[in-house]
């Protein structure tokens, strides 16, 4: 079915039908959805070439990620990828994914924007001082961010969770019980939520007095093997923690094999509180000992994400241009008072 039919069939014009498939703010609600209910039926999708012209955009996202796989490629951008494809594919958008070496980041958004390959980017994996903001605000083209970035003024769209809110208040959890020799297992240094995860530790032990060890604090990729490895170190010093936040299910799940592997009951010998990224094939609440967590989705965060970029190149976003997820606290028995 063509464009031509599909207008023939409804009895209203192509203009419309066209409008109405292309996002365009000036048709009305109801008739959007009808138009957008016939189309699901029939099966009708437009001509990649014919949209363009129509509309000026080449249906399409893009994302300039680094090239670095053993120190960012995890299930983590995955499951925020399923999120955003999921949105990208309801609303007939694609991906346009370029690996590039740090430092050459930049040069590739600049491409992007001349090419006119795509109507829009999302920025992810934000660093401290990011320059590639300054860059996108000298762009004629839509962004967003994943994230934040410290240093740099809060003038740019972004969706973010608040992590440094969602460690401080693990860490008080821990406080409460009782314990005040403290580690962190945190994701790679220099990247922003790294940054704020290990600030929420700093604050909460600020409060009462205490500081953050740095031979307590490791920033690694967030994988089980990085997970093992660190906690086995923690539990190999003369004093060590009485209990470890995690960055990650996935260091988690590593960490958790080394206090296993040292004879120690998880919640009672040690206590552990994960950051949760809802990850399918690794719950929580399905461990041995069910584990604490901070709950966040990524798989949610990318269909937002999804929904306000293509809004976005559409130009019909309408709600704040900034959005800070509160991530909830979940007490399960990975987390025990300080033993004696």
């Amino acid at each position: 079915m063509n464009l031509k039919q599909l207008a023939e069939l409804l009895g209203l014009s192509q203009t419309t039908v066209s409008r109405a498939l292309n996002g365009y703010p000036e048709v009305g609600q109801a008739t959007r959805e009808r138009i957008l209910k016939a189309a699901e039926e029939t099966g009708y999708r437009p001509n990649a070439a014919a949209r363009r012209l129509a509309t000026g955009r080449a249906g399409s996202i893009g994302l300039v990620m680094p090239a670095a796989p053993d120190y960012y490629a995890d299930i983590h951008f995955a499951e925020f990828l399923s999120g955003l494809g999921e949105e990208a594919a309801r609303q007939d958008f694609h991906f346009v994914l370029m690996p590039k070496k740090p430092g050459e980041e930049e040069d590739a958004l600049r491409w992007l924007a001349a090419s006119g390959s795509v109507d829009g980017v999302y920025l992810a994996y934000m660093q401290e001082n990011d320059p590639r903001i300054p860059l996108m605000h000298s762009l004629d083209m839509p962004f967003l961010i994943h994230g934040r970035s410290i240093g740099v003024a809060e003038d740019y769209p972004f969706l973010d969770v608040d992590n440094e809110a969602a460690f401080r208040d693990a860490t008080h959890l821990l406080l409460e019980l009782g314990h005040r020799r403290l580690a962190l297992l945190n994701g790679p240094d220099g990247l922003d939520f790294t940054i704020r995860r290990r600030k929420g530790v700093e604050a909460a032990l600020s409060a009462k007095g205490l500081v953050l060890d740095p031979a307590q604090v490791h920033h690694t990729a967030m994988t089980d093997e990085f997970g093992f490895r660190g906690m086995r170190q923690l539990l190999e010093q003369e004093t060590p923690p009485t209990a470890v936040l995690c960055a990650s299910t996935v260091l988690a799940l590593g960490a958790i094999r080394a206090v296993n592997q040292a004879g120690l009951r998880l919640g009672r010998d040690i206590s552990l509180i994960a950051h949760d990224d809802v990850l399918p094939l690794l719950k929580p609440e399905d461990f041995s000992v069910p584990l604490t967590t901070t709950r966040s989705s990524l798989r949610a965060a990318g269909v937002r994400i999804g929904q306000r970029l293509i809004d976005r190149i559409k130009g019909v976003e309408t709600g704040p241009e900034q959005e800070l997820w509160k991530a909830e606290l979940i007490v399960r028995s990975s987390t025990g008072a300080a033993p004696r």
